[in-house]
Parts: structure tokens; C-alpha cells; sequence
């Protein structure tokens, strides 16, 4: 029986992998594949170099404090083991049926603190900690990202450029007797500065979703002493790329809908921020939800963008009936940031979709900026990017599932094991 329950609890690993593998490759390196630079199965490849070697570094720490740290490893029995994987495994399939991208590592974290609970063997004060930091990274998120949109954003998006190429960024030349690696002749040299920072940030992204996600997968099989944590690794890691080479196909292929909206260059500020947040907090062994940094950070350089429109004193000032005060709003990345009819650059989805703009019908000069108080706010607000009731839809369900996962586990270990 306990053979058969290891088994078990590998397989439900593996598919848990499978499905991080999936979802992670595409908004890792989607817009790296919608700009071309790219194939499929290159992105698949790099994005499993990386996660891998993201897990074997700082990812130890975080499967460390999952397998024995938020309860003792006593108590991870085979049986305890594939129930946590279990339900971290409900926890993707009732996100991807309602289209949210709900976090594996808080609703992992839940179904831990369920064991802990039903066994009164939860550690109180690494949870406290767990869960400030829960609070914290998004903050931090929204921080940054105000900072960036409101003296960053608009100077990088004058001068960087992200484009569609008709053909990959490298290429074979295959005009010599032996075959070689050449530049796309079109590319201009701010495509391949534009070009060299997706690439880096999308690998980033890798190491940073290896670091978090690959305890989810396996921090009850290291707990059990079912695997080691390198076998650990190894499994977790090998079960994401199978992800990314399969299933990930067709989240590359649409960019996912949750970030076609965004501009290319927010979608790499926020990816960055993001995954420098999570990748420290693995360093400290602290699991925590990528998607909830980001998506901070998304409405963070929006409100940032758009406060443009206002000095520091007049944001200061409270409004009153006769001088109301701006409306600021996060659809701000949509709208232009120079005098200029058309953004700097494309969003993702017009990557993906193939409606990039041209490289040749590009100005080599970059726009003028306005000043700080100067931008007009009708046109930074001119669309909105969220969906007030998506928006809410997606917070109701990243609290409710982790919650779910807490009462779901411990039901499960006090009337049932």
C-alpha cells in the first residue's frame, strides 16, 4: 500500500509540474516568441535550462521550508503527501476552468497549513512571516511599478524598440561553404537592444518560476523522504519542461489573455519586477505567488504613467469642489506617452497576432517628452486596462482558493486519516 501511494504521489507531482511547466513557459516567453526572436521549441528549451537552474540554486530553500518547515517532516506520511499535492493539483484545475491564474505556492502553502492544523503541529511563527510577506511583495510591487511609471517609463519607451521581424532575429547563412550564425539584415540596432532584453528578461522569468514553483511540485515527497531534494528537483524540473514543450505550445502561441492588452515594454518592466521580488523571497525560502506581484505592479506603473499629468504638489493637494482633483488610472501604458499619434510600441497581443509595426516606417529619432504636469490626462486615460469586474473575480478567487485548499486539507486529515 505505501509503495502504491509513493507512486501516486509521484505521478500527482509530475502532473502538477506538468500544468506549472505550461502555464509558466508561455508568459515567460511569450512576447519573445510573438517578436520572433525565437521558436517554440527554443523557448521551451531555454525556459527549462533556467527553471532548472533557478530550483537546484535558490529553489532548495523553498522546498526546504515546505517538506519540513511550515510542519515537521514527521508528518508528511505517504498518505498526508498526496493529499497536499492533491489539492495544490485542484487548486490549477479550478483556476484554469474559471481563467484565473490562481497561485500554486499560496494554495500549496494552504494545504500544508491544513496538515498543520488537523495535526497541531503547524510553526506559527514561519507562517506569521509567510504571510506578511504575502502582504509586503505586492505593496512593493505597486511601489515600484508607481515609481517606474511615473519617471522610467516614458523615457524607456521613447528610445527602446520592440518589433514584429519577418524572420527570426538569428539566423543560419547558409551562402558560404560552412554554415553560419548572422543578424537579421532588417533588424536595426535598437531591434537588437530591444530584442537582447526580452530575450534576458523571458530567461529571468525561467529562473525565477524554477526557484518558486518546483516545491509545489515535490516539498511532500522530499518531506516523506519519498525523494531527495535533488531527485526532487530533477522531477519537478523534468515534469515543468514536458510542460513547456507540450501544453505550453499553445499559451505561446496566444501570448495568454491576461497581458495582450499590455504595451511589450510594461509587460517586461512588470515581469522583471516580478521576478526579482519572488526570486528573493525563494533565496530567504519563502514561497509566494508571482502572479500577485505582477499583476501590483501592472496597476502600480499605470497609476504611475497617468500621475504624470499632475506635479508632486497638485497629487498632494486635496481636491475640493472647484479644483477637482486628476483622475488618475492605470490605462494610462495604452496611451502614448509623446506627442505622437501612435505609441512608441506594440502591445503583446499585436506581437503575437502578427500586427507589430514595421521596422523600415519606424522614426530612428526617439519623440519628445513631455514634463511631469504637462501630459494631458484625457489622453493618458483615454482606455482602461482592467476590467473592474475581472479585476474583482481575480482577487475573490486568490483568496478563495488558497482558503479552500486550508479547509479542504483539514477535513480531510481529521475526518478521514
Amino acid at each position: 500500500m505505501v509503495s502504491l501511494l509513493v507512486v501516486g504521489g509521484l505521478v500527482v507531482a509530475a502532473f502538477v509540474g506538468f500544468n506549472i511547466g505550461g502555464s509558466s513557459t508561455g508568459v515567460a516567453f511569450g512576447p519573445a516568441v510573438g517578436s520572433r526572436l525565437v521558436r517554440k521549441v527554443t523557448a521551451a528549451a531555454l525556459f527549462s535550462v533556467f527553471a532548472f537552474v533557478g530550483a537546484w540554486t535558490v529553489g532548495r530553500n523553498v522546498i526546504v521550508t515546505m517538506s519540513e518547515g511550515i510542519v515537521p517532516a514527521a508528518q508528511f506520511t505517504p498518505v498526508a503527501g498526496v493529499g497536499v499535492l492533491f489539492f495544490t493539483g485542484l487548486s490549477l484545475l479550478v483556476s484554469n476552468l474559471y481563467g484565473v491564474p490562481a497561485s500554486t505556492s499560496m494554495t500549496a502553502v494552504g494545504a500544508i497549513v491544513g496538515l498543520g492544523l488537523a495535526t497541531g503541529s503547524l510553526n506559527e511563527t514561519l507562517m506569521f512571516t509567510i504571510v506578511s510577506a504575502w502582504i509586503v511583495a505586492p505593496l512593493i510591487g505597486l511601489g515600484v511599478g508607481a515609481v517606474i511609471g511615473r519617471y522610467v517609463y516614458p523615457q524607456l519607451e521613447a528610445r527602446l524598440s520592440f518589433t514584429r521581424l519577418e524572420r527570426q532575429l538569428v539566423q543560419i547563412d547558409r551562402s558560404g561553404r560552412v554554415p553560419r550564425l548572422r543578424f537579421n539584415r532588417n533588424a536595426s540596432p535598437r531591434d537588437l537592444v530591444g530584442s537582447a532584453l526580452v530575450l534576458a528578461i523571458a530567461c529571468y522569468m525561467g529562473f525565477s518560476a524554477g526557484a518558486s514553483n518546483a516545491a509545489n511540485a515535490v516539498a511532500p515527497l522530499v518531506g516523506n523522504g519519498a525523494v531527495s531534494i535533488d531527485q526532487g528537483v530533477l522531477l519537478a524540473v523534468g515534469a515543468i519542461s514536458l510542460g513547456g514543450f507540450t501544453i505550453a505550445r499553445r499559451t505561446l502561441a496566444t501570448v495568454g489573455d491576461g497581458i495582450t492588452d499590455l504595451p511589450i515594454l510594461a509587460a517586461l518592466i512588470v515581469s522583471t519586477v516580478g521576478a526579482t521580488i519572488i526570486t528573493v523571497l525563494s533565496y530567504y525560502g519563502i514561497p509566494a505567488s508571482l502572479a500577485v506581484s505582477t499583476t501590483c505592479c501592472i496597476i502600480g506603473l499605470g497609476w504611475g504613467r497617468a500621475s504624470r499629468a499632475a506635479t508632486l504638489a497638485e497629487l498632494a493637494t486635496p481636491p475640493s469642489k472647484a479644483q477637482p482633483g486628476p483622475n488618475l488610472t492605470t490605462g494610462a501604458l495604452a496611451a502614448p506617452s509623446a506627442e505622437e499619434a501612435e505609441p512608441a510600441g506594440p502591445t503583446v497581443g499585436d506581437l503575437a497576432a502578427g500586427e507589430g509595426s514595421d521596422t523600415e516606417s519606424r522614426q530612428d529619432d526617439p519623440p519628445s517628452i513631455p514634463p511631469i504636469g504637462e501630459e494631458d490626462i484625457d489622453e493618458l486615460a483615454a482606455e482602461s486596462l482592467f476590467d473592474p469586474a475581472a479585476t474583482s473575480r481575480i482577487v475573490v478567487l486568490w483568496i478563495l482558493t488558497p482558503s479552500l485548499s486550508i479547509v479542504g486539507s483539514y477535513l480531510l486529515f481529521v475526518f478521514l486519516l
